[in-house]
C-alpha cells in the first residue's frame, strides 16, 4: 500500500539558504550588548533589539527567496532547479563538463538555465543537460560533481530500463 500524498525520498538536495542564518543578526547584537555591560559605556538595549529584529527580518527574507530560488533537489523522479522541475525521464543525455583552459564557450554553457532565473546562481556549478526534445538547458548546483553524478547514474538507469 503506498501513500501518493507522501513526499518522495530526495537523492539530491541543496537548500538553497540556511534559516540557522536568521540567527546570526541577534547572537551579534546579543555580544554588543554583553560588551556594553561589561565595559561600562551604558547599556543600549532598546537600540541593540531594534537593530537585531532588522537584521533577523532581512536575513529572513534573503533566506525565503533562496530557499524558493536557488535550491535543488533530485528525487527518484525528477530534478527540481529553483522554481522549476524537469522528469528525469525526459532527461536525454548529461553532457561533459566544460574545459576552464578552453577559451570558446561548449554551446550548452550559453543554453537557458532552469528555474526562472537570468544566470546560473553565484558559487554554483552549471551542469549542461539535453532534453530529449533536443533542447539543451543547464542545471545547476554547490556541489556540482553530486549532481552530476546523480543526474548521469539516473539517466544511465532510465536508458537501462527501457530497453
Amino acid at each position: 500500500m503506498t501513500d501518493e500524498g507522501a513526499p518522495e525520498v530526495a537523492v539530491f538536495s541543496e537548500p538553497g539558504g540556511r534559516w540557522r542564518t536568521v540567527a546570526l543578526g541577534p547572537i551579534l547584537c546579543l555580544v554588543v550588548l554583553i560588551a556594553d555591560v561589561f565595559v561600562g559605556a551604558g547599556v543600549h538595549v532598546f537600540g541593540l533589539a531594534l537593530f537585531a529584529a532588522v537584521l533577523a527580518g532581512f536575513v529572513a527574507l534573503q533566506v525565503l527567496a533562496a530557499r524558493r530560488h536557488a535550491s535543488v533537489e533530485v528525487t527518484a523522479s525528477d530534478l527540481r532547479c529553483g522554481t522549476e522541475t524537469v522528469a528525469l525521464a525526459d532527461i536525454a543525455e548529461v553532457l561533459p563538463p566544460a574545459d576552464p583552459q578552453d577559451e570558446d564557450l561548449q554551446p550548452w554553457e550559453t543554453a537557458r538555465v532552469l528555474g526562472e532565473l537570468s544566470g546560473v546562481p553565484r558559487r554554483r556549478t552549471p551542469i549542461g543537460l539535453r532534453l530529449a526534445g533536443g533542447d539543451t538547458v543547464r542545471a545547476w548546483a554547490r556541489d556540482g560533481d553530486g549532481l552530476r553524478a546523480v543526474l548521469e547514474s539516473a539517466v544511465t538507469h532510465g536508458e537501462g530500463s527501457e530497453a
